[in-house]
């Protein structure tokens, strides 16, 4: 496990699962924010599921993020579009909504960063979020992520395009947590 201050990243326990899906993936408008691919109704409990329990991969590291103190599962996290020849990748996170708004999120990106910089030596993450997402730009400039520019009109989002803000940092800008 990678700890944060009040979180880890774990591995996906089967059990976290209908969780994901439940309070992540069927709230339709929002999870039409944080993917880019269009939603389509999944059954409980299928192998389709974004969140399903899936084997180690060389392109995804995907966690289970947990409260350390109560063991409570948080949401989700992932380093996506890992290419380990330019050695970038793409981050995700997506909190339930009974842990929004408690500052999990720096917590979550410095771990994230941990993972990606010094577990697997990664010289760049970058982040793509919604122009609007306050909350997610605010947590990712504090780890220390640099807003880089905006993609106008690069999502379509529950029926309308939106612009997306792109936020990068590099191995030697981060400062890990003491």
């Amino acid at each position: 496990m990678i700890h944060g201050e009040k979180i880890g990243l774990r591995a996906r326990h089967a059990s976290d699962v209908p969780v994901l899906q439940s309070e992540l993936y069927d709230d339709v408008a929002t999870r039409s924010r944080a993917d880019s691919r269009p939603w389509r109704p999944i059954p409980p409990g299928s192998g389709q599921s974004p969140y399903a329990v899936a084997e180690p991969s060389d392109e995804a590291a995907c966690f289970s993020v947990v409260e350390l103190e109560s063991q409570e599962l948080v949401g989700e996290a992932l380093l996506w579009g890992i290419d380990t020849h330019s050695r970038t990748a793409h981050i995700g996170i997506s909190l339930r909504p009974a842990f929004r708004g408690r500052g999990l999120g720096v917590d979550v990106l410095q771990a994230l960063c941990e993972y990606g910089f010094t577990v697997r030596g990664l010289q760049r993450l970058q982040i793509e979020t919604l122009t609007d997402n306050a909350p997610m730009i605010a947590a990712a400039t504090r780890v220390g992520f640099t807003r880089e520019g905006t993609l106008r009109h690069s999502a379509w989002v529950y029926g309308a395009y939106a612009d997306e803000a792109i936020l990068g940092l590099l191995a030697d800008e981060w400062t890990p947590q003491a």
